[in-house]
């Protein structure tokens, strides 16, 4: 499941999301969602074994790190269990909804394997303070460290080094 889109939404004075059927029906075989802090202000809704793999993840780390148990402690502290109400609709509890000072008009993400939700006004910064750097990012994002060659370049490199070397008599 690839979670795409973008999608406006207003949040009500009890802090009822509604989710856009396009991602309700991506998530629809999840009974329980998880809803953590996020990056850059916002707060991610991930399905359960979608935060299940980020905590095995987490927890293939060294527990030693200052970094892991920082992360840890703060991600598990304030992630909830949220569900879809009859309407499609999730509740935000009151410390999520603060931290990502979310009220009235909100901008649901698809990212992939999660949604982000924004405060609507710092989305549209973000967009505009990023989307011109798109080519940028995308070339950061998506190129092969130095480190790894890719196919095309590890198949020139086995025929340069094949060539360069005289054959051996047997």
């Amino acid at each position: 499941m690839v979670l795409t889109g973008t999608y406006e939404r207003q949040l009500d004075q009890k802090l009822r999301l509604a989710v856009p059927k396009d991602f309700r029906e991506a998530l629809l075989s999840e009974k329980q969602l998880v809803l953590t802090p996020g990056t850059d202000g916002s707060l991610s809704l991930f399905a359960s074994r979608t935060f299940e793999a980020i905590a095995q993840q987490l927890a293939e780390r060294s527990p030693n790190g200052q970094d892991v148990r920082a992360f840890s402690r703060l991600l598990y502290a304030q992630a909830r269990s949220v569900e879809f109400d009859s309407q499609g609709r999730i509740r935000l509890p009151v410390e999520l909804a603060q931290l990502a000072k979310l009220d009235g008009d909100v901008a649901l993400i698809g990212v992939g394997d999660r949604i982000e939700i924004w405060n609507k006004q710092r989305w549209q910064e973000y967009l505009a303070d990023l989307q011109p750097r798109y080519d940028e990012l995308a070339e950061m994002a998506l190129s092969r460290s130095p480190a790894t060659p890719s196919p095309a370049q590890q198949a020139a490199q086995t025929s340069e080094n094949s060539a360069a070397r005289p054959m051996q008599p047997r």
